[in-house]
């Protein structure tokens, strides 16, 4: 008979803010895709992006944008490499190659927000706009500085370019349908890992203070885009549907082979979160902000100074 997980079980799915154990959890997975697959360049890509974010990595500076911070691209990287056990257990095939250039997208697809040494004006956010050509022209380089295949480079360039909001999957140039695939991927992971996360709505304060910054988007405050974020989920789900061919559904193989369960926990997180954000929507606007409660990024946001209210 199945067993569903605990509570704790199932926020644990979510709790991705230690690097360490994000890859320990990570290369057990790997290694249940494939025991033998070698490992070293998704974990230098790992150890290097997480320097990055943190001001180690030469040339840059630590990554100031706080929506798109570590904890993002960690919840991204962790829900991708169970996304493909998931495609793994159903019968999709991946070469080891496939894995590493889906991990190292995953993991490289927000370093646009990145800020060189001598960039003195804002946080990163300003570049929201342009964010992942930024992101494709650092993996350029890093590819360059690494010595690793060249071939790498026009697959990742459409893989994250799934990413970018602004572009239809129809519309990229992939060189074959499997590159599409690990494409879908990737952009199903970027939206699931981000929406499921256990502080999603509360970081969608940070996420105004990025697009203020960047001047993106038409939102006149805060609760403006609350308002909007639950009115485009519909869009959302339309592109994970039909441009992402509903491959979140992957996602309940892995739970099943970990939990024994036919579950996807990471769409009944989200679904939670829309539900919770659907009752925010209905509350006068001077009371969204009592209920979100988790990390204390209602009270980190308001220091950045800026007025939410329209």
């Amino acid at each position: 008979m199945d067993v569903n997980p605990s509570e704790t079980e199932i926020t644990k799915l979510f709790s991705n803010l230690d690097p360490i154990e994000v890859w320990q959890n990570a290369f057990d997975i790997l290694h249940r895709i494939n025991p033998h697959y070698d490992s070293h360049i998704a974990k230098n890509a790992f150890d290097d992006v997480v320097r990055l974010f943190r001001g180690d990595y030469l040339g840059f500076q630590e990554v100031k944008t706080l929506y798109h911070d570590l904890h993002h691209t960690l919840d991204v990287f962790i829900c991708v490499v169970r996304l493909m056990q998931g495609a793994h257990l159903s019968g999709t095939r991946l070469s080891d190659d496939d894995i590493t250039l889906v991990i190292m997208a995953a993991l490289m697809h927000d370093i646009g927000y990145a800020q060189l040494l001598d960039d003195e004006t804002g946080t990163g956010a300003q570049y929201t706009s342009n964010h992942v050509d930024r992101s494709i022209e650092f993996m350029h380089e890093y590819i360059a500085d690494q010595h690793l295949p060249t071939a790498y480079i026009s697959p990742l360039k459409c893989m994250m370019q799934c990413t970018n909001p602004i572009l239809n999957i129809a519309d990229i140039d992939f060189p074959d349908e499997h590159t599409r695939m690990l494409g879908q991927l990737v952009c199903t992971a970027d939206l699931t890992g981000q929406m499921a996360a256990r502080t999603y709505l509360e970081k969608l304060l940070f996420l105004y203070l990025e697009f203020k910054e960047g001047n993106f988007g038409d939102y006149s405050s805060v609760h403006d885009l609350l308002i909007k974020t639950k009115q485009l989920y519909t869009a959302v789900q339309h592109k994970m549907d039909i441009e992402l061919d509903g491959l979140y559904a992957k996602l309940t193989y892995y739970f099943k082979d970990k939990f024994a369960v036919e579950r996807n926990f990471y769409l009944e997180s989200i679904e939670k979160n829309i539900a919770y954000l659907t009752k925010i929507t209905l509350l006068a606007d001077h009371e969204h902000f009592a209920m979100l409660k988790r990390g204390g990024i209602v009270q980190k946001s308001s220091a950045q100074r800026f007025n939410f209210v329209s």
